[in-house]
């Protein structure tokens, strides 16, 4: 029962969290309420024994990606009159859109397709059960293809991204060639000048 309880209770924040990011009226709220929304769902996770999936989100996407998105917001100079007025144009799509989803949501995983009677009740874990070992047994023996696959896709995304983003060298800057470097000579570097020494000037 508590258990119950403490599911809405999270599943709750996490709607409306949700609802706060697309409602917000300032890039940093919006994006304060999504770091909300993603721990709450890391709660939802801890009460189904999913220990490193909740872990995993809050590490990486709360602890660095939502950072760094914060960081991203604060230093950019965004209109936010013109924005707002932007968004407002767009709100009949945006909840015509939203119902077409949330209504193929139900139909596709509603609870008549869940529940004891489709699926029986998982057996308790026992004291030595690892969630990290099952995950990593499945990943690595059942799905390892589409798991090589889906990195082989993003290291291909992020080389495109960089390719994209790159434009040269400007102009007027300057790079370290490692390869001079470790090439130089140090008697050609360095020079030892010998100076005469002047006498002390007697103030007195």
């Amino acid at each position: 029962m508590t258990v119950t309880i403490l599911f809405y209770i999270f599943a709750l924040i996490s709607v409306v969290g949700a609802l706060l990011v697309i409602t917000a009226s300032h890039p940093v709220k919006a994006v304060l309420s999504l770091v909300m929304t993603f721990v709450a769902t890391a709660c939802t996770w801890l009460l189904i024994h999913a220990e490193f999936l909740a872990l995993i989100l809050v590490v990486v996407y709360v602890g660095a990606v939502m950072v760094l998105f914060l960081f991203v917001v604060m230093m950019l100079d965004v209109d936010q009159a013109r924005q707002q007025r932007q968004v407002v144009r767009y709100w009949p799509l945006a909840l015509l859109v939203a119902a077409g989803i949330t209504a193929l949501l139900i139909i596709a995983v509603g609870p008549q397709h869940f529940g004891l009677s489709h699926y029986p009740q998982p057996p308790a874990p026992t004291a030595h059960f690892s969630t990290i070992k099952q995950l990593g047994g499945a990943l690595y023996n059942h799905y390892l293809y589409p798991f090589e696959l889906a990195a082989v896709i993003l290291l291909a995304a992020m080389v495109s991204a960089i390719a994209l983003a790159f434009r040269g060298r400007r102009q007027g800057t300057r790079a370290q060639i490692p390869a001079r470097q470790i090439a130089a000579d140090p008697k050609s570097r360095l020079s030892v000048v010998k100076m005469p020494a002047e006498p002390k000037e007697d103030n007195t």
